[in-house]
């Protein structure tokens, strides 16, 4: 297995999660480029999560393209070690889920997830719906807008500009085998830690 090399925040853990999809030689695309036939190409998904104070990507998984996004979010988060403390998970509505709700309020977190266009109140049976219709009630006091500015949601920009960097290795990951291609994206995540490490500037306040 891949070692992913990544540094303690001095904090809290935030994290900010996303997905996006990437190509692979697939057999059909293999056999198109050995026999020069047209072929559908094929892709998988990435998910990561990554942390605000270092910009480090602290979770990944690789899943089939036909996985949605937001099953995969209990499973990044059972890669942070139980005893470190997370502050809070940043994602799209895409992951406006009980399931998801309730993954992160387990690790005593706060969700900053934007409702589902057209979300209605959850029954509060729980304190991740509790939550949640928190969250429902606050967007249609203030306005969506007002809402993303109050609790930093445009930050998770970051981890989208973090996905360009990971295809910036390529636009396609070369192997066909589903455990050596997990293993290139480690690797690409790996370098990509190792490249924060060495480029994150430190901000000095000046009086």
């Amino acid at each position: 297995a891949v070692q992913i090399p990544y540094r303690l925040a001095d904090g809290p853990l935030n994290l900010l999660v996303d997905s996006t999809g990437i190509k692979f030689l697939g057999d059909g695309e293999w056999q198109a480029r050995k026999h020069g036939v047209q072929s559908r190409r094929q892709w998988r998904k990435v998910h990561l999560a990554m942390d605000t104070a270092t910009s480090d990507i602290r979770a990944v998984e690789f899943t089939p393209s036909s996985d949605g996004d937001s099953p995969i979010l209990p499973e990044l988060l059972g890669q942070i070690p139980e005893d470190e403390q997370i502050g809070s998970v940043t994602a799209d509505g895409a992951y406006d889920t009980r399931r998801c709700h309730a993954s992160i309020i387990d690790r005593q977190a706060t969700p900053i997830i934007p409702i589902r266009k057209n979300g209605r109140p959850w029954k509060e049976d729980c304190p991740a719906a509790k939550a949640r219709n928190e969250t429902l009630r606050a967007t249609k006091h203030y306005g969506r807008a007002f809402w993303k500015h109050w609790t930093g949601y445009h930050a998770r920009s970051r981890v989208e500009a973090k996905m360009r960097c990971l295809k910036a290795f390529g636009e396609r990951i070369a192997a066909r085998d589903p455990d050596r291609q997990t293993a290139e994206i480690h690797i690409r995540v790996a370098l990509m830690n190792r490249f924060s490490a060495l480029g994150t500037a430190e901000i000095v306040r000046v009086a």
